[in-house]
């Protein structure tokens, strides 16, 4: 298993998107598994662009918030800050109602850096956007992060 606390809890990873963009967007966490963990967000007024498709922005938000708990749940919390520091994605196809889930993976963790794999996909399992993330691994002495 990944996780430095054991299985993170859902419910209390909810609750830290609470008046933020991710609960603004409807993010939420829905599964954990040893090496993973799986975030819905809805295809609605707030996540669409004009046109009635899913902005690619608001992927790529998905895609980092479940990329950054992911990170945050594998390191020390007392010692340690798990940070963005770069994003990319490919969009795949639309989506246009309804759910997509993200699945976040860990691809490398190591003592400075860990890359993530995030697959987007629709309702009926086809992907939508696969993204990488990098994270840089911040040790709380510095004072870069409040905590």
């Amino acid at each position: 298993m990944i996780w430095h606390n054991g299985l993170p809890d859902l419910a209390q990873l909810n609750a830290l998107g609470e008046g933020s963009m991710p609960g603004f967007l409807g993010i939420e966490f829905v599964e954990v598994g040893d090496d993973w963990i799986r975030a819905r967000m809805p295809v609605n007024e707030r996540t669409k662009q004009p046109y009635g498709r899913l902005h690619g922005g608001a992927s790529v938000v998905l895609a980092e918030t479940i990329g950054s708990v992911a990170g945050a749940m594998t390191v020390d919390p007392a010692q340690f800050a798990a940070v963005g520091l770069e994003i990319n994605a490919n969009h795949v196809r639309p989506a246009g109602d309804g759910f997509v889930y993200a699945t976040a993976r860990s691809e490398a963790r190591g003592r400075t850096t860990q890359i993530w794999s995030i697959r987007i996909e629709d309702e009926a399992g086809k992907l939508v956007c696969i993204s990488r993330f990098t994270l840089a691994v911040i040790p709380r002495e510095r004072g870069a992060v409040a905590g």
